[in-house]
C-alpha cells in the first residue's frame, strides 16, 4: 500500500518516539511505500528551530518531504491557519491509498478531503491530539481558531472522513463538545510505543545501571520532559527528599526552562540521591526507561508514558481522564504532594510490587499500544 501522512504542524524531526515517526517507520518496516509531509520545523533537543524546505528518503525509507506555510499577513497567523497552497499537487503525484492527517485543525484539512472526494476508494482518517488541557487555552484562540475556523472547515468536510481517531479520552469529549462528532464517525486510536523485549530490557537497565554506579538492589525512579512547572517536577522533589531511603534514587532527564532553573537546580543539588542528567536523545530515554524501576509522571501528559509502559515499566500519573487505559494494576494515580511521598515510601518498602506491576505494563502495552497492531489498522 501507498500511506500518506500529512504531519504539517507536527514538526517531524528524526530520531524521535512521537507517533508521526513511529508509525510511519512501522508502516515501512510493513513492506508499504510511505511518505510524511512536515512543515519546516523541527527540534533540536529541547529547541524548536526553522529549516528549509526538503525532500529526501530517510534511512528506513520513509520519504520526507518539508513544505512552507503560505504567508498569510504574519507568521504567527501562517502557523495558525497552515495553508500550503501546492500541498494538493503533491498529493496527486503521490497517490496513496491510505491518507493519515495528524490534528484536526488547518486549512489543509480541507484539501485532503477533496483528493478523497476525487478518489473515494482511498481511506481518509484524522487523528485528533487536542483536548482542553492543550488547545484553546487562551479565549482568543478557542474563539476563532477552533469554534469558527477548524469547526467551519470540520463540518465541511467530516462526510468525506472516514473516521477520526482520538487518542485519548479527552480528545473524543473535545471533538464531541468542539465539533459535534458523533461516535459512529469516532474511534480510539492511542499514541503507541515499540515494545521492548524483556531481554533487551535488562540489558539496557544493567547498562544504565553500570553507567551511573546503581546497584541491583536501587530502586531508580525516572522522571522526564521540559520541566516547566505544569511537570511538577519542584513538587516530585519535595516529597522524594521526605522518604529517607539510601536504596531510593531519583533520575531526572529533561530540559530546565531559565525561569524555572534556579529553583530546580537548588532542589537537585540538595539531595546526593537525585541525577538531573539533561537532555536525552529518543534510544537514549528509552534505556532510562527500561532502567527504571518506576516512571513518575505527576504533571502534564506527555508520549513518554505510553514509551515507559511498552518498556514494562511502571508508572505514576495525574488523574486525568485519558490515563484511564493505562494504569490496570500496574501503577498508581498521584495528585498531590502527599501522594507522591505515600507511592515513594510504598515502593521503598515493598520493591517487590514493580515487579508484579511490569508485568502488567508489559500487558497494557500488547493489548493496546504496539505500534504494529496500530499499524494494521490502517491497513483495513
Amino acid at each position: 500500500m501507498n500511506i500518506l501522512h500529512v504531519s504539517i504542524a507536527s514538526h517531524y524531526t528524526e530520531n524521535m518516539t512521537y507517533q508521526d515517526n513511529q508509525l510511519a517507520n512501522q508502516n515501512a518496516e510493513d513492506g508499504h511505500t510511505v511518505t510524511v509531509i512536515s512543515d519546516c520545523f523541527k527540534f533540536e533537543k529541547s529547541q524548536l528551530i526553522k529549516v528549509p524546505e526538503e525532500d529526501k528518503i530517510l534511512k528506513n525509507g520513509v520519504r520526507l518531504i518539508r513544505v512552507e506555510y503560505d504567508s498569510i499577513i504574519h507568521p504567527q497567523i501562517s502557523s495558525r491557519i497552515r495553508k500550503v497552497n501546492k500541498l494538493y499537487e503533491i498529493i496527486e503525484n503521490i497517490k496513496p491509498d491510505v491518507i493519515l492527517f495528524h490534528g484536526v485543525a488547518g486549512y489543509e484539512m480541507l484539501t485532503v478531503a477533496k483528493y478523497k472526494k476525487r478518489n473515494p476508494n482511498i481511506k481518509l482518517y484524522i487523528d485528533s491530539h487536542e483536548d482542553l488541557h492543550n488547545s484553546g487555552t487562551f479565549w482568543l484562540s478557542m474563539t476563532f481558531q477552533y469554534k469558527i475556523f477548524n469547526r467551519y472547515i470540520v463540518n465541511k468536510i467530516k462526510n468525506e472522513v472516514d473516521k477520526f481517531l482520538y487518542i485519548s479520552y479527552e480528545s473524543k469529549d473535545f471533538l464531541k463538545k468542539m465539533y459535534k462528532l458523533e461516535d459512529d464517525k469516532l474511534e480510539f486510536y492511542p499514541l503507541g510505543g515499540n515494545v521492548i523485549d524483556e531481554s533487551i530490557k535488562k540489558k539496557f537497565s544493567q547498562e544504565i545501571r553500570n553507567k551511573h554506579g546503581y546497584s541491583r538492589n536501587d530502586i531508580l525512579i525516572l522522571h522526564s520532559g521540559k520541566l516547566t512547572p505544569h511537570k511538577k517536577t519542584k513538587e516530585l522533589i519535595i516529597a522524594f527528599k521526605k522518604v529517607i531511603n539510601p536504596c531510593l534514587k531519583l533520575i531526572i532527564v529533561g530540559a530546565i526552562p531559565e525561569g524555572n532553573y534556579h529553583t530546580l537546580n537548588k532542589l537537585i543539588q540538595s539531595d546526593k540521591r537525585i541525577n538531573f542528567i539533561g537532555w536525552k536523545s529518543s534510544s537514549e530515554l528509552i534505556k532510562y526507561l527500561c532502567a527504571a524501576d518506576l516512571y513518575f509522571q505527576p504533571g502534564t501528559q506527555s508520549a513518554t508514558m505510553q514509551n515507559a509502559i511498552c518498556c514494562g515499566t511502571p508508572v505514576a500519573l495525574a488523574p486525568y481522564t485519558s490515563h484511564k487505559p493505562y494504569i490496570k494494576d500496574n501503577g498508581y494515580y498521584v495528585e498531590t504532594i502527599k501522594d507522591y511521598t505515600s507511592v515513594l515510601e510504598e515502593v521503598s518498602k515493598k520493591p517487590e510490587t514493580l515487579r508484579y506491576m511490569s508485568e502488567k505494563s508489559y500487558e497494557i502495552a500488547r493489548e493496546i499500544l504496539d505500534y504494529r497492531l496500530l499499524a494494521e489498522r490502517l491497513y483495513e
